[in-house]
């Protein structure tokens, strides 16, 4: 590859110079992982009470979305590219499907490990099925559901760096620009803000689930949520 005598100063230079064009690259890729996963909460989170309600449509529903998240990405949006047409709405779709199975599961796996005794004690003073998911089961779990929103996050914003091979933008459009004319600065200008992206997300998404396990503070016998993708 040429430009092999490059420096830093040469780096910042290229970014300085196409601040503009990269800012837009960023945002659209910001833009693509949050509604991506956006919609992958709405769908997952109910889905995931729907496993823990029943073990049947658990294996179901979890089995259907293991199978979407195996499935490699490239191919994953080609498929999709081949049905909804070339564009941004191709990738999000992509992203839906690919962060359904770390949300669901870690939302079922949640709800399934919230001690008898506090459900007990909800029944106790009265609580309704919903009134125990909705002040007990879900509080109590919201530590799980951020352990898969914090992987499907991680992974959205990598998956959404080959948007462009099915035309969508995002930082990987200069990943892909640079490749094809042989440029380092353009690859690297594309790279780095997605590998910072993805550690600032991991990072953040990691303090806000410290923050709600409120499992372990209150029964300090709960399993890791880490342990989540084993279970199930």
């Amino acid at each position: 590859m040429q430009n092999e005598s490059l420096t830093f100063m040469d780096f910042l230079s290229y970014v300085s110079r196409n601040s503009g064009m990269l800012w837009e690259y960023f945002i659209q890729h910001i833009v693509m992982v949050v509604i991506g996963l956006g919609l992958a909460v709405v769908v997952g989170v109910p889905l995931g009470i729907l496993c823990s309600r029943s073990k049947w449509a658990a294996k179901i529903i979890l089995f259907i979305t293991n199978i979407l998240q195996v499935v490699p990405s490239l191919a994953m949006l080609v498929i999709l590219m081949l049905w909804l047409g070339l564009g941004t709405k191709t990738v999000m779709v992509g992203l839906f499907l690919y962060s359904l199975n770390p949300i669901t599961r870690n939302t079922y796996v949640g709800l399934k490990q919230v001690s008898p005794s506090y459900l007990e004690s909800g029944r106790g003073i009265g609580m309704s099925a919903f009134q125990l998911l909705v002040k007990v089961r879900f509080p109590l779990s919201l530590t799980y559901i951020m352990s898969g929103l914090r992987i499907a996050a991680v992974i959205a914003i990598g998956v959404v760096t080959i948007a462009p091979l099915v035309g969508g933008g995002g930082l990987g459009r200069e990943i892909y620009a640079g490749l094809n004319s042989n440029n380092s600065l353009r690859i690297f200008a594309g790279a780095i803000p997605a590998a910072l992206l993805a550690i600032v997300a991991d990072v953040v998404l990691g303090y806000l689930q410290r923050k709600m396990d409120l499992a372990k503070r209150k029964s300090g016998t709960a399993p890791s949520p880490t342990n989540a993708q084993n279970i199930g």
